[in-house]
């Protein structure tokens, strides 16, 4: 990349990041005489959510193809992200063969691993373990569920505790000096040139695989509310899954009221907002937390910019 693309891409994302997002009138005055509303432009932009469809995983995504509000738009075939690949069939190794990965990183904690199984791989593709804290949910989940007990499990999951567990672990994202590290080394490998393609996930792909596509496309200029709905689609893609998980559990005896694993399933506007107010009180702003918090210099942030947007 030449030095003068790399000064105009540091400057375009340096203003930016600090500008935060567009607002809503400012779609139009990007594009004199078009005439598109703010919300029909959302409506197009939610329609580029590129789901890979597998057997063994739901919630595997293209992070390409998001308008930026600086004119430009996020390359495919780059950046995946997903629910863990324990589970795959062999017919879905071959579709994630044909993505030409280099790169599989598993923010899954070791006792996740344990439980659900390594990742099921291409050939010559091992993961790189990238463990990011769960605060012991996993844990706090296995243990409830197997006690069978509906006193035990309401005491752990109702009332609202597992909503404020979910807010707990999104504030940690940005707390938490080890979670910093992970989500920082990812989006270095990310900007890197000669980085092929590369995916991360976690257990369902959506609360640490959230936050990181959330961070990384804010990173990339795309507008805060598409960022919000590539978050929130995670809803859309494990609905189904997530539904049959507690009626087996119901079935199976083991939990009485599977509905309140829903608050541990679902993602929510609001454990977003737990962690981006984290993000703020810390660092003032997105910015400040890129650059202090993940200690990203404007070098790594305009390499991403060239790299991934085109």
């Amino acid at each position: 990349m030449s030095r003068a693309r790399i000064r105009l891409a540091t400057a375009v994302l340096a203003s930016a990041l600090a500008i935060g997002t567009l607002p809503a009138a400012a779609y139009a005055a990007a594009a004199p005489g078009a005439g598109v509303s703010a919300r029909h432009h959302q409506h197009v932009q939610a329609e580029t959510i590129r789901q890979i469809p597998l057997q063994g995983a739901v919630n595997l995504r293209d992070l390409g193809g998001y308008r930026t509000w600086t004119g430009g738009q996020v390359r495919q075939g780059l950046v995946y992200r997903s629910d863990a690949l324990s589970k795959l069939t062999a017919a879905d190794i071959t579709t994630v063969s044909g993505l030409g990965l280099t790169k599989a990183i598993d923010f899954r904690i070791p006792m996740e691993v344990q439980y659900d199984g390594a990742d099921k791989l291409p050939a010559g593709l091992a993961p790189t373990a990238r463990p990011v804290s769960d605060l012991g949910l996993y844990g706090t989940l296995v243990g409830a569920i197997s006690s069978g007990d509906p006193v035990k499990q309401e005491q752990m999951l109702g009332g609202g505790r597992a909503e404020a567990y979910m807010r707990d672990i999104y504030r940690t994202f940005v707390t938490s000096p080890e979670n910093r590290a992970q989500f920082a080394a990812t989006l270095r490998e990310i900007a890197d040139a000669g980085q092929g393609p590369l995916l991360y996930h976690c257990t369902s792909g959506k609360d640490r695989t959230g936050w990181m596509s959330y961070i990384l496309l804010r990173a990339l200029a795309v507008p805060e509310d598409t960022a919000e709905r590539d978050y929130l689609a995670s809803n859309t893609f494990r609905a189904t899954y997530d539904a049959q998980v507690r009626a087996g559990l119901k079935q199976s005896g083991r939990m009485q009221n599977p509905d309140l694993l829903i608050p541990l399933q679902e993602v929510r506007q609001d454990y977003l907002d737990s962690a981006t107010a984290q993000l703020e009180a810390d660092y003032g702003s997105f910015y400040g937390y890129l650059t202090d918090g993940l200690g990203l210099d404007l070098r790594t942030l305009a390499k991403l910019q060239a790299k991934l947007v085109r």
